[in-house]
């Protein structure tokens, strides 16, 4: 067959149930030039059986067995096996369109600058599917522009880490890595850390599942709490690495999170933004809080916007681009 375009990165644990839907969706890719890396991280389900089943029908499928070991040594070991100068990667619960790697493909063929590329997503089943859910999915799938990867990095992840298509020079590079926290917001931070530019595929190409056995709702890696955490160390060596003191837009949960998380690298509020007038005035663990306006006498200190709605992060991204701060450069939105 050639040597493959693209290489699929595929771990799988216990996953009998769903993977056929997953191989038969691998199989039916319009770009053919492909091999699927799949690690069987020491399945105890029948798993393992279907996988040689897989790879005796067609070569294109390899697979790579080893004791249980966990996601990120399985994403490793199974990086190294790659071959194609793209590594896409997948997840064995989700299924990817049959256009998914050719349209990836070639976006990174038109741009050349590109480390990776995302795109949209369909979280299914649809059924019971939680409004805070569907929330994320329409916020995920409104990001398309390296700018926009870029801007909302600190909200969320900004790019479904199973529709990740990457430059395989550029994940050798880096790798993937256990902090912690989730290995693939750590690996989008470290992309964009690192200067390196992500887009997404305007399309919904791959099929997402949700449900209570997910990883990144059981594994104690993807609590709320690492997640600020991620965000956190990441803030610390990036926006506030010369700066001590940063202002704090927002005292909702998030922003109490964020700033419980910032001081474990010694970072601290100077000042706290708020619009609740019964706030203006008080001090919040030694800041004062202050109001919008009084930001002008405070250019140059480090700024980040910690607030959970995209209502309330546009007003707040309008009001400061009027007082000439550049986001990215002089702050930053989270959530």
């Amino acid at each position: 067959m050639g040597e493959p375009r693209v290489s699929i990165l595929l771990p799988a644990f216990d996953a009998r149930a769903t993977l056929p839907v997953c191989l038969d969706s691998i199989r039916r890719q319009r770009e053919s030039r492909f091999e699927c890396v799949i690690v069987d991280d020491g399945s105890r389900d029948g798993t393992s059986a279907l996988l040689e089943r897989a790879a005796a029908a067609d070569p294109r499928f390899r697979v790579l067995s080893q004791p249980h070991r966990g996601i990120v040594e399985s994403l490793n070991d199974g990086l190294a096996a790659c071959r194609a100068p793209v590594v896409a990667r997948m997840d064995a619960d989700d299924w990817m369109h049959r256009d998914r790697l050719a349209l990836q493909l070639d976006a990174l063929d038109r741009e050349p600058r590109l480390a990776g590329v995302g795109c949209q997503v369909r979280i299914f089943p649809r059924a019971g599917l939680a409004d805070g859910r569907r929330r994320y999915e329409s916020w995920l799938n409104a990001i398309a522009s390296p700018d926009q990867v870029r801007a909302e990095a600190f909200v969320e992840c900004p790019v479904a880490h199973p529709t990740l298509a990457l430059r395989r020079e550029v994940l050798a590079g880096l790798g993937f890595r256990d902090e912690g926290w989730p290995e693939d917001y750590d690996l989008v931070l470290r992309l964009l850390a690192a200067g390196e530019s992500l887009a997404v595929v305007p399309k919904r190409l791959l099929a997402w599942r949700d449900g209570p056995d997910r990883l990144s709702r059981t594994h104690p890696a993807y609590a709320l709490e690492r997640f600020a955490a991620c965000k956190a160390a990441f803030l610390a060596s990036g926006l506030l690495k010369g700066s001590a003191e940063y202002v704090l837009w927002g005292y909702g949960g998030t922003g109490r999170s964020l700033r419980r998380a910032l001081l474990a690298h010694d970072k601290r509020p100077s000042h706290i933004v708020e619009l609740h007038p019964g706030r203006i005035g008080q001090r919040i663990h030694g800041a004062p809080v202050i109001e919008p306006s009084a930001l002008a006498a405070l250019h140059g200190r480090p700024l980040v916007a910690s607030v959970a709605g995209e209502t309330a992060r546009s007003l707040i991204r309008g009001a400061l681009a009027a007082l000439g701060r550049k986001e990215g450069v002089d702050y930053v939105c989270a959530a």
